[in-house]
């Protein structure tokens, strides 16, 4: 077998329709277009986002309020509660962003923290946050624990 001995399956290959040819063809005329209008017209259609020249929705978004605001001096927290902490650690163990990646509660040690007051706690824990609320606090010391914050830098914005 040769490259000019290859040829397609046979009926895997169907001939182009042939519109507007003539009106025994069944697509004379018209062409399958219908009757008048903008659409029957060669060039006729146009592109989707179109609105018969009025300004698109596509470029209206820029202008609707909130949308693509970008805040550089957000500072996004990864909240962890209380009662994920006392299932978690053990009693005197120290609480800090890199033990609450190395127990799986969060994935990136570079994350801001927020421990949050949500359940109880019953094991004494050395927490070590970037931001922990008043419940939280007090919930960790009447367990015998301790409670101390790290600096946030302004201004500089880490994500998820």
């Amino acid at each position: 077998m040769k490259l000019h001995d290859l040829k397609p399956a046979p009926g895997s290959r169907k001939a182009k329709k042939r519109k507007g040819i003539g009106i025994a063809a069944n697509q004379g005329r018209t062409a399958g277009r219908g009757q008048k209008g903008q659409k029957s017209r060669s060039g006729g259609v146009k592109k989707a986002y179109f609105e018969g020249g009025q300004l698109p929705v596509v470029r209206k978004l820029p202008f609707a309020r909130g949308v693509g605001f970008f805040n550089p001096y957000r500072i996004d927290y990864t909240a962890v509660n209380v009662e994920t902490l006392s299932h978690r650690f053990a009693a005197g163990a120290e609480v800090n962003p890199e033990a609450l990646v190395n127990a799986g509660i969060t994935h990136n040690s570079e994350l801001y923290i927020a421990i949050l007051g949500n359940g109880e706690i019953n094991v004494p824990l050395k927490v070590t946050a970037h931001k922990v609320s008043a419940a939280a606090k007090e919930k960790i010391e009447k367990a015998g624990g301790s409670v101390q914050t790290i600096e946030v830098i302004r201004g500089h914005r880490r994500t998820r």
